[in-house]
């Protein structure tokens, strides 16, 4: 096998595409490839299709750091969200480092060589493949893309209609004067249901429980009005630095007064609704950010309430019937079309078996340094963006380490590196810490730990990763480095060698 790559990025969504141009920016001698098993470059913004699809945070602070969302509209559909990572990766260079079509199935790591071994498939030859590479960076966010939560609803076969999972939404599927069921209360719920409602009979939004919604601008008007006077580089630069402020404030604000935010946001719906809606439908049982909260551009939700062509209801399953569903208060909801956005399943690295000289690795034995490095595993980096703020905003700044972390290792010829916590740092809780969001609580056992201080701990919070992970010390006593052999270190990189 010829020479490796120095970095294998796993995944061209936006979090692998922001990778590879950060090491285009940062680290041009690093030989990179990223391994992307769809046909093309987006990641979730290619995989879901559903009507409305569209970001839950606002594009000034979604978008990368070094490229401009050049849009005033603050949450973007997933077509544009996509054509804004391709265009990056073109602009930087970094589609021609793209492998498409090849699913990983497993990667080892050798002590002896300091390498990773990639096992994968070309799907559609169906030939294995092998990549080596000297460092292995984990873009494949954190959901499973093969297959959605869904709950074992009783009667399901039952039902005559159409059944739809959102996160494998059919192409063409006619839902006009249609009667539409939608289950579920998170993002994928409150996006579908006014998305819908202007075309169905009627969208019923059926939740077992309430969530926190929220009422954001479509347009940014200041930034708008901004750029007819300033560049728009520098407007892009002072709405991301405004936006940046006004979450920080409101999460953590959220944190120390609960109730005083519970009652601001209710206060909020409750004007949006109107007084003939039962304000039941819209009061959570947890404070805000126990769950993520759920935005809606121009209150649009509220206004398909308004007008009658959408409802909520709250109650429980009971089973499904041939015409609908039946509820355990005696009601039951007539449908032509039920979606069932019941939510994901969490897959950590992309469901990718990981081992270290041919032993396996679980992640929850393992603990997470910086949010970024698997303690106890070398050479292995991933990426996972903030749950209280926008995804991009975490996965930019952990790019950024990963580069500096690459230039360390070159400036003084090292071929490992490793995190090694003390003894005692474990502490139970999962990378997601205080969330407590379905998909998060059904994964436990399967994700990363946090330690009880510093670098293991996940803060998520932007103001303080930033210095921790972009002017810390690299060496800072938890790392461990190892030397490459003289005989190698000698060696130039080469094409990766491919075996059918």
């Amino acid at each position: 096998m010829q020479n490796p790559f120095d970095v294998l990025i796993i995944g061209a969504g936006l979090s692998g595409v922001g990778m590879a141009c950060h090491i285009q920016r940062d680290c041009p001698d690093q030989r990179y490839a990223i391994l992307e098993r769809r046909s093309r470059i987006g990641g979730t913004w290619d995989l879901f299709r559903y009507p409305g699809i569209r970001s839950d945070s606002d594009m000034f602070t979604f978008g990368y750091a070094f490229r401009p969302w050049n849009s005033f509209k603050v949450l973007a559909d997933g077509t544009s969200i996509r054509e804004y990572v391709t265009e990056t990766a073109k602009e930087y260079g970094v589609d021609r480092n793209i492998h498409y079509g090849v699913k990983i199935v497993r990667a080892d790591f050798s002590t002896k060589t300091n390498l990773w071994t990639v096992h994968a498939l070309d799907e559609a030859s169906g030939r294995e493949q092998t990549y080596q590479s000297r460092v292995l960076v984990s873009c494949t966010g954190y959901y499973n893309y093969d297959k959605g939560f869904l709950p074992d609803f009783p009667g399901q076969e039952r039902f005559k209609g159409t059944r739809v999972h959102p996160q494998f939404w059919p192409e063409g599927l006619d839902y006009k004067g249609k009667r539409v069921v939608v289950i579920g209360s998170g993002a994928t719920a409150v996006t579908l249901v006014p998305a819908m409602a202007d075309e169905a009979a009627h969208v019923t939004m059926l939740q077992r429980s309430p969530g926190f919604i929220f009422s954001v601008p479509g347009t940014d008007a200041i930034a708008r009005t901004m750029s007819k006077f300033l560049p728009r580089k520098l407007v892009y630069a002072i709405t991301r630095k405004r936006n940046l402020a006004l979450l920080r404030a409101m999460y953590f604000g959220s944190l120390r007064w609960p109730e005083k935010a519970r009652k601001l946001l209710m206060d909020n719906v409750e004007k949006q609704v109107g007084d003939k809606v039962d304000m039941k439908h819209f009061t959570p049982r947890y404070n805000p950010w126990e769950e993520r909260l759920c935005a809606v551009p121009d209150g649009d939700l509220f206004k398909a309430i308004r007008k009658g062509r959408a409802s909520v209801v709250t109650a429980e399953i009971e089973s499904f019937t041939e015409g609908g569903i039946k509820l355990k208060n005696g009601d039951e909801l007539a449908a032509d079309i039920v979606i069932t956005a019941t939510g994901l399943n969490l897959q950590v690295f992309g469901g990718v078996q990981i081992s270290v000289d041919g032993k396996g690795i679980q992640p929850n034995d393992h603990l997470t340094y910086k949010a970024t490095l698997l303690e106890g595993v070398p050479n292995l980096a991933w990426i996972v963006g903030y749950t209280n703020a926008p995804w991009t905003l975490k996965a930019d700044i952990a790019s950024r380490y990963i580069c500096r972390l690459l230039s360390h290792m070159k400036q003084h010829g090292y071929a490992r590196f490793e995190a090694r916590a003390p003894a005692g740092e474990r502490d139970d809780d999962t990378i997601f810490g205080s969330l407590k969001s379905g998909y998060v609580m059904r994964a436990a056992q399967t994700l990363p730990r946090q330690g009880k201080s510093l670098p293991w701990r996940v803060l998520h919070d932007y103001k303080r990763d930033q210095p921790m992970l972009l002017s810390d010390p690299i060496d800072d006593g938890f790392l461990s480095f190892e030397a490459a052999p003289a005989d190698v270190a000698a060696k130039k990189p080469g094409k990766v060698a491919k075996a059918a």
